[in-house]
């Protein structure tokens, strides 16, 4: 494993720590992990810079301890998102990237999940890929037999993604095969759900225009309910996830139809 996957993957594992038990210690980490409490130091304060938590002495607490967060969960910056449950995001990339034929278009949603499948989507001849995510489109560049149509608008650079009424407008003027949406919440009362409004209102359209709405997300996602809704869990054809999706998601999608993959 090479040092920086090492990094990120340690990094994945505090993040999953501290909401899960509300605080962590630099000692107990770097007993655990095998490193330098100087290493450990490292990692909490590049989570600490991107909103993952706060320090505190001898450690972190959580960050929606610290700001007594409501039912709408913090949203990181898009360089903090790309190190948590990066294990993860990379299956069910690679799998959603199995799904994808030549002949189809899709539209890939903003997002760290649905970049993993740009990563591992092949290079199709007749392909077509739709987004509004500029990491994204630099992912695909190098593929050069793929079709890449970036919608644009206004740049949102805490994600590097376009938002506005062009944007959607836009999209208005497609039909599309796929959309792999992106997650930033989603509950089994309360649907899909996102922290950006203009992202929602996008997100909507782009199921309109779509044959088939394929949500991917990892586990963490689950029971998360953001301030904006998308669409409620019973609009998704198909759910990819990771394996450890709590029951009541699998009941929940086959009570509503949906199909889910868990990888």
């Amino acid at each position: 494993m090479s040092i920086k996957r090492d990094t990120s993957e340690r990094r994945s594992q505090i993040s999953a720590m501290v909401r899960q038990h509300g605080s962590v210690q630099v000692a107990d980490l770097a007993k655990r992990f095998r490193v330098s409490m100087q290493t450990i130091r490292k990692d909490l304060h590049f989570l600490t810079e991107h909103g993952v938590m706060a320090r505190s002495y001898g450690g972190a607490i959580a960050s929606d301890v610290v700001a007594s967060a409501t039912t709408a969960a913090i949203e990181s910056p898009v360089a903090a998102k790309l190190e948590l449950q990066h294990a993860e995001k990379e299956r069910i990339g690679r799998f959603a990237a199995s799904l994808i034929n030549p002949g189809e278009s899709i539209v890939l949603d903003s997002g760290t999940t649905t970049l993993q499948i740009a990563r591992f989507l092949p290079d199709i001849e007749d392909l077509t890929v739709v987004t509004n995510d500029l990491n994204i489109v630099t992912e695909l560049a190098a593929k050069s037999h793929i079709r890449v149509v970036l919608i644009g608008g206004e740049l949102r650079r805490k994600n590097m993604a376009f938002y506005s009424a062009q944007t959607v407008a836009a999209l208005s003027e497609l039909a599309v095969d796929k959309l792999f949406l992106g997650v930033d919440g989603i509950d089994i009362d309360r649907g899909v759900t996102t922290h950006h409004e203009a992202e929602a209102i996008l997100n909507r359209k782009m199921a309109d225009v779509a044959r088939q709405t394929i949500a991917v997300t990892d586990s963490s996602k689950f029971g998360r309910v953001c301030l904006h809704r998308i669409i409620g869990v019973g609009e998704i054809d198909m759910l990819i996830t990771d394996e450890a999706a709590p029951d009541a998601i699998a009941t929940a999608c086959r009570s509503l139809g949906v199909d889910l993959r868990r990888v």
